[in-house]
């Protein structure tokens, strides 16, 4: 058997080719620290939700992948909800690759 491995980038969504992959990969990363969030303060969904002034069934598609039905600004207000500051922090790069988005 000949097998082959091939090394990631570090952004699957990239690695897939899909489109947008930076923005899938940032949202990814904010939709983990917000279910981290829910976990370690002991909240469902739904009570979630209700903090967050959305739905249950939106929250739990999200979850589940959905990452279309939201924007980022929708993400940081979910967050700013739940005493979760945003902060955002600009860098001016002179290299010629694209700039990135990086959740801490």
């Amino acid at each position: 058997m000949n097998e082959s491995i091939e090394i990631g980038s570090g952004n699957v969504f990239a690695d897939l080719g899909l489109a947008d992959s930076d923005e899938l990969l940032y949202k990814a990363e904010l939709l983990l620290h917000l279910k981290g969030l829910l976990k370690s303060r002991a909240l469902t969904q739904k009570a979630a939700a209700a903090l967050c002034g959305t739905d249950q069934a939106t929250l739990s598609k999200v979850f589940r992948g959905r990452i279309d039905l939201v924007t980022t600004d929708r993400l940081f207000r979910w967050l700013t909800c739940l005493n979760v500051d945003v902060k955002i922090t600009l860098t001016d790069k002179t290299a010629p690759e694209p700039g990135h988005v990086m959740v801490c």
